[in-house]
C-alpha cells in the first residue's frame, strides 16, 4: 500500500527575501504578489502543493522587521504565528544583504524541533567565494540546518526544493482538497493584485499608506465584474492615487485587470474607487476590519 505524506513548510526571512517568489516558483503559479519594495506581503498566504501522494502547505509570510506602527505589528503577529506550527522551515537568505542576522528568527530556528532548511537565495547576484563565505557563516549560526544555495528568480535549484521536502515530511493524509490550491477567498487575490500595481507605480509613501477591499465580486455571462475600493489615509495621497485627470488610477485598473484576466481565466470588468480613511494603519479597528486580526 502507498503511502502518502502531507505537511506544513513554512517559509520565513527578512523583507525582500524572496519569499513570495519562491512560492510562487514551487506552486508554478503566481500566488503572492511580487515587488522590489521591502513589505510587499502583509498576510500570511498558502500554497497547497499536491501530487498523488503528497501534499505541501507552503506558508508565505511578511519579512521579519522591527515594527514602528499597528500594521507592522499585526504582520510580526501572521510571523509569530507561522512559527508555532510547521512540520518544516524554509528560511530565505538574500546573500546580498550584508545586515546582521534576525536574532529572534535565528534563535527560534535553532530551538525548534523540526528540520531547517536554509536557502541561500539571489545567488545569480553573487559569486563562488562569497556563497562559500556566506553557506560557512550559516553553518555555524543555524547547525542543525540543511543549506541549498539558489536563485528563486531564475528557478535555478528550485527543482531539488520539493524532493528534499518529500523526504522530510511526516506520512499523512490530505489536508485540503487535492484540488485546492489556496486557502484565500477570490476577492483576496483581488485586493493583492491591485495593491502589487499601486506598489509598481507609485513612489514614497503611498504604497504603504493604501490598503484594497473588494467590495463586489459577481459573474454574469462568462464575465466578472469587479468593484474594488483603494483605501488611503489623507485626501492627499487621493489625489495622488487617481493622478492628473484620472490617469494613474486608469494605468493601474488596466495593469491589475489584465492580470486578473489571466489568474481567473476570464474576461474581467474591474471599476476603482478612492476613499479616504484617517490613519487606518495605527486603528485597531480599521486594521481588523481589513483582516489584521
Amino acid at each position: 500500500m502507498s503511502t502518502h505524506k502531507a505537511g506544513f513548510v513554512n517559509i520565513v526571512g527578512k523583507p525582500n527575501a524572496g519569499k513570495s517568489t519562491l512560492l510562487n516558483q514551487l506552486m508554478g503559479e503566481k500566488l503572492a504578489i511580487v515587488t522590489q519594495k521591502a513589505q510587499t506581503t502583509r498576510h500570511r498566504i498558502f500554497g497547497i502543493y499536491n501530487e498523488e501522494d503528497l501534499q505541501i502547505v507552503f506558508s508565505d509570510t511578511p519579512g521579519v522587521l522591527d515594527p514602528k506602527y499597528g500594521l507592522q505589528e499585526k504582520m510580526m503577529d501572521f510571523v509569530k504565528d507561522s512559527l508555532q506550527d510547521a512540520d518544516v522551515f524554509l528560511f530565505i537568505i538574500d546573500i546580498t544583504d550584508k545586515s546582521a542576522p534576525n536574532e529572534f528568527l535565528v534563535d527560534k530556528l535553532n530551538k525548534i524541533p523540526v528540520p531547517v532548511l536554509i536557502l541561500i537565495n539571489k545567488i545569480d547576484a553573487s559569486n563562488q567565494t562569497d556563497l562559500e563565505k556566506v553557506m560557512e557563516m550559516w553553518h555555524e549560526i543555524i547547525p542543525k540546518a540543511e543549506i541549498l544555495p539558489i536563485s528563486a528568480l531564475t528557478g535555478f535549484n528550485t527543482e531539488v526544493i520539493l524532493p528534499k521536502l518529500k523526504s522530510m515530511l511526516p506520512e499523512n493524509p490530505p489536508y485540503y482538497d487535492k484540488d485546492q490550491y489556496t486557502d484565500k477567498p477570490e476577492r483576496f487575490f483581488v485586493n493583492e493584485t491591485i495593491r502589487e500595481k499601486i506598489l509598481l507605480n507609485y513612489d514614497k509613501e503611498i504604497p504603504y499608506s493604501v490598503e484594497v477591499v473588494t467590495e463586489m465580486f459577481k459573474e454574469n455571462d462568462g464575465i466578472i465584474f469587479i468593484d474594488s475600493v483603494i483605501y488611503v489615509e489623507r485626501d492627499t495621497q487621493k489625489g495622488i492615487i487617481i493622478g492628473h485627470k484620472g490617469d494613474a488610477i486608469k494605468k493601474v485598473g488596466t495593469e491589475a485587470r489584465i492580470d486578473l484576466e489571466k489568474f481567473f481565466s476570464k474576461k474581467i470588468h474591474l471599476k476603482l474607487f478612492v476613499k479616504v480613511k484617517k490613519d487606518w494603519r495605527k486603528n485597531d479597528r480599521d486594521l481588523k476590519n481589513f483582516g489584521y486580526r
